[in-house]
């Protein structure tokens, strides 16, 4: 029986696809062929400031060197090489660099504080490193408990031109961080070891099967694991989403890259689909303040802006947002977090473009639903499976397939789904089942193949032993015109087990009740969902990419709990 999503696949979209037997850097090898002096990378410190430039060329000469660098410090085929970089043209040398010398990357968040590092790279028993210069010291505060034997330091202005590169110094010194290689004995400059090493032949120490990177994620236990990805993974889900977006045209795209590299979103939707597709990809470190976003999109002539919701709604609600021109964008794909319709609808209006929710996540290198652009869309749904992927929804209890309109886990196969989780075999059999990879996100199908996903297993609320779902609360609050934000959890609670929290963040200038949200809550919907308490706030915690975490909340007021203070 045919999948019935497949009719709504638009023209262009084909329905298989072959994987080729590639690895990740024979993507760049391609690009670099059809249009070595095509502009590949273009980096900004701050929109105002002149820019780096990198053609495809340039970049692949580069990638040479660091993988000769590599191999002639001792890094052989398999041995971890974490990368611990904001977006810059240094991420991009180091991973296809490592990944051309047969190594496998551990993406580090340059946020990490020692102990987060260290955790990590004893896990991955990673032995090379390649971090900024102002991150060392938090290197030498674990580096003894690690295997760490060779540091790799990047010093962000190498790369930027005169008079960016003195602007940065002069920030950096008013921050107080640390400039410069110190020359040390198993410390090593990156743009040092570029100039030392000439690029070696063209040659890939990798095969397609090989695994290619150690992504690491809260999964569903909430305790931090990587996913075991390869280049046939990484390489399959670009193939993919570059057919979904049949519209992107080969060497005349423009991709934003706002949201990290080091996060496996940002790694595929932006670093590979645009090396895939010979794109302009422009770089910022930190997509903040909003207005740098604004000003780079229409600076740039951006085309495709993948992001967060978080992202596309502070564009929207930015104040001077109507001054710019953004009718450059042509495509955009949310994911990471529910896309409220709002903010899809506002955004489209200021650009013209398309803004599509999609779905995904670590353990599928991530992406495996879209909706279509110029096709069916249908609100608060995350599209249909991508080409060569296969979805289906699967009793909570029993693992039985579901028919349609009945709610149940989230099942996925397809070429873009890990091997499983490293060094946690126990773990890895629980996810994936007989070749499914079980998400952990209650969701429905419809009749026509569209998926929805309701919310996570584990952060379904129980009150009085009814189910509610956070998802559903927030989306009515964020239908309420004062709303900006909301996240919503439930709490333990003497009488009910659990009850129902919001927390809000209104808009600028806007003022509020909670008697005004839970009388707005209660028009639309049942008594036993309405939260029971609100809590403004000017912001809500969010991860590195901008996805709110729901999470950081109750563990917050768990501990608020536990120190004596009354709920709030």
């Amino acid at each position: 029986m045919e999948a019935p999503w497949l009719r709504f696949y638009e023209p262009g979209v084909p329905r298989s696809l072959e994987i080729p037997d590639l690895t990740v850097p024979d993507l760049l090898e391609a690009a670099a062929r059809s249009g070595g002096s095509r502009p590949a990378l273009r980096f900004f410190v701050h929109p105002r400031l002149p820019s780096s430039r990198m053609s495809y060329g340039e970049l692949r000469e580069a990638t040479l060197r660091f993988a000769a660098a590599l191999r002639g410090l001792g890094v052989r085929k398999g041995d971890r090489v974490a990368v611990m970089l904001p977006n810059c043209p240094q991420f991009v040398v180091a991973f296809y660099g490592a990944l051309r010398a047969g190594a496998v990357l551990v993406h580090t968040n340059p946020l990490y504080v020692s102990r987060e590092m260290r955790e990590q790279f004893e896990d991955a028993e990673a032995e090379t490193v390649v971090l900024l210069s102002q991150f060392l010291p938090r290197l030498r505060e674990i580096e003894n408990a690690t295997r760490v034997r060779r540091t790799i330091v990047v010093d962000l202005a190498d790369c930027l031109p005169l008079l960016a590169r003195l602007v940065a110094r002069l920030a950096e010194r008013r921050r107080g961080e640390r400039v410069g290689v110190p020359r040390e004995p198993g410390v090593f400059s990156f743009r040092r070891l570029l100039a030392e090493h000439p690029p070696e032949p063209a040659r890939i120490d990798a095969a397609p099967s090989d695994l290619a990177l150690l992504q690491y994620t809260g999964g569903t236990t909430g305790t931090p694991k990587a996913a075991m990805l390869t280049h046939r993974n990484l390489v399959a889900n670009t193939l993919q989403v570059a057919a979904w977006f049949a519209e992107a045209q080969h060497g005349r795209e423009v991709v934003l890259a706002a949201i990290p590299f080091f996060h496996v979103y940002g790694m595929t939707t932006c670093l590979l689909f645009g090396i895939h597709k010979g794109a302009q990809i422009v770089m910022l470190p930190r997509p903040r303040p909003v207005d740098h976003v604004l000003a780079l999109l229409e600076k740039c002539r951006v085309t495709f802006f993948p992001g967060v919701p978080t992202l596309y709604s502070a564009v929207n609600n930015h104040p001077r947002a109507g001054e710019f021109d953004l009718r450059s964008v042509r495509f955009c794909i949310s994911g990471a977090a529910p896309l409220p319709r709002e903010v899809a609808q506002i955004f489209e209006s200021l650009t013209g473009g398309k803004l599509v929710e999609g779905y995904g996540l670590t353990e599928a290198s991530p992406v495996t639903h879209c909706n279509p652009l110029f096709g069916l869309r249908k609100p608060g749904s995350i599209g249909v499976p991508l080409p060569e992927t296969e979805a289906r929804i699967v009793d909570l209890e029993t693992r039985e397939t579901l028919p349609p309109g009945a709610e149940g886990e989230l099942a996925i196969r397809g070429p873009q789904v890990m091997l499983g989780y490293w060094r946690r075999p126990e773990e890895t059999a629980l996810a994936i089942r007989d070749g499914w990879l079980h998400t952990g996100d209650v969701a429905r199908m419809d009749e026509d193949g569209y998926f929805y996903v309701v919310d996570r297993k584990k952060d379904m609320i129980n009150a009085s032993g009814f189910k509610v779902l956070p998802r559903e609360v927030e989306e009515v609050l964020y239908s309420h015109p004062k709303v900006r934000e909301v996240a919503v959890a439930g709490l333990p609670d003497p009488y009910r087990g659990e009850t129902v929290k919001a927390y809000v963040a209104l808009k600028e200038g806007e003022k509020a009740t909670e008697d005004e949200l839970r009388d707005f809550c209660r028009r639309h919907l049942a008594a036993f969902k309405v939260p029971t308490r609100i809590e403004f706030r000017q912001e809500l915690p969010k991860s590195v990419v901008g996805k709110i975490l729901r999470r950081a909340l109750v563990e917050e007021e768990r501990a608020r709990l536990a120190s004596g203070e009354r709920p709030s």
